[in-house]
């Protein structure tokens, strides 16, 4: 894994390098994304199912996903990982989880385990960091640790579900668990979960952590409402153009 912390203009971000077949499966389903993406789709196109496929090796998924009818397998995926995971740590530039795996990551602390979210304390869409505001006290509320990265402009993806990583270009929001394009992977080898959760643990000492007792109180009224009207706009109102766009091309 590689990131660059060099410069505080240089956003954070992380890469992974692949090799052998993995790499090749991975490279194929660019290609096929970037044939599916027309701006200009016709009505047969958006017809046909998502792009949704996993491929599988011994120890690794790609996980691959698109606009279209039957999205859902990473949100599937995710959520059945989440289901038995104890220790989870996820950094996410844009965080705005569908229901279900909200409840996922209550639950794994209602059972005991641990929950440790990284989220951007500066974003380049500041509607996305206002709408996430609006879940922390919930999520505080259950036991989840919330930290904000404060160097640079946060853009990493990396989810780590006890032995199991993530790295790719999803987030945890709507847009990139219903309708975007994604290329995601999905590792079980604990060696590199614990190179990932190191990169974490690393990545704790610039953030700083959200205090569930001063939250409450440090938040405005104004605040408040523009938190509310950024989660109506990217939880509600956005993926509904999107799919009666969709709907309205076919």
């Amino acid at each position: 894994m590689v990131h660059d912390r060099t410069h505080a203009r240089v956003w954070r971000d992380l890469g992974l390098r692949l090799t052998g077949p993995i790499a090749q499966e991975l490279a194929a389903s660019f290609d096929s994304f970037f044939a599916r993406a027309d701006f200009r789709h016709s009505r047969l196109q958006r017809l046909r199912k998502a792009a949704n496929k996993i491929t599988e090796g011994p120890h690794w998924k790609l996980l691959v996903s698109g606009p279209g009818r039957n999205h859902g397998e990473l949100r599937r995926t995710l959520g059945q990982d989440l289901s038995r995971a104890h220790s989870v740590k996820i950094i996410c530039a844009y965080f705005l989880p569908t229901w279900r795996l909200r409840k996922e990551l209550l639950r794994v602390c209602k059972r005991g385990g641990n929950v440790q979210l990284i989220l951007a304390g500066k974003s380049d869409v500041p509607l996305t960091q206002f709408a996430a505001r609006r879940l922390y006290r919930m999520l505080m509320r259950s036991g989840v640790e919330i930290y904000e990265y404060q160097p640079q402009i946060l853009h990493a993806k990396l989810f780590v579900f006890d032995d199991i990583v993530y790295v790719g270009s999803a987030n945890l929001d709507v847009r990139s668990l219903r309708i975007n394009y994604e290329l995601v992977v999905r590792v079980a080898d604990p060696a590199l979960a614990s190179e990932a959760r190191e990169m974490f643990d690393h990545d704790l000492q610039h953030c700083r952590k959200i205090d569930p007792r001063s939250w409450r109180s440090a938040r405005t009224l104004w605040g408040k409402i523009k938190e509310d009207w950024a989660y109506f706009v990217l939880a509600k109102l956005d993926p509904y153009l999107a799919g009666r766009q969709i709907r309205l091309l076919r």
